[in-house]
């Protein structure tokens, strides 16, 4: 479970760090750039759309009907701090991605780095609070450790 969860934080961190180059105004005036960069990212809202699905399935139940009190509050932290990031990638999502046909207006660009941003900073925060203590704690070990 936590090495799944692992995997896609990398995958999504990676492709972020792949969009900041790609979307450069003088790599957008290149055709085929703005082809790759505009399926690029729309393959990041679909993975991102997928990894919080999955801490909601997987990742967080367990947490909350855990018996230690300090887990079960750290899963709730985690829940209420990911609804802003929840709101504000829906409204990014409605607004640019939502048929993956848009422009690279400087907008949008502006835009896009401050939901890279906010993805980034949640990412952190799961990597150097959550991961270390749910590794800690044991919760998702499997049977064969």
């Amino acid at each position: 479970m936590l090495i799944e969860f692992k995997e896609r934080q990398e995958e999504l961190l990676g492709m972020i760090s792949d969009l900041k180059v790609m979307l450069k105004p003088e790599q957008l005036k290149v055709k085929p750039n703005a082809k790759a960069a505009h399926e690029h990212l729309c393959s990041l809202g679909e993975k991102l759309k997928r990894h919080l699905s999955a801490e909601d399935k997987g990742l967080y139940p367990p947490l909350l009907t855990h018996e230690n009190p300090k887990l079960k509050s750290l899963a709730w932290g985690f829940i209420s701090g990911e609804k802003p990031l929840r709101k504000q990638f829906e409204g990014y999502y409605q607004k640019w991605l939502k048929d993956c046909d848009f422009n690279f207006t400087e907008e949008f660009l502006n835009e896009t780095l401050e939901m890279f941003g906010a993805i980034e900073s949640r990412i952190e925060r799961e990597q150097t609070v959550l991961l270390p203590k749910l590794e800690e704690s044991g919760v998702f070990r499997t049977a064969t450790n």
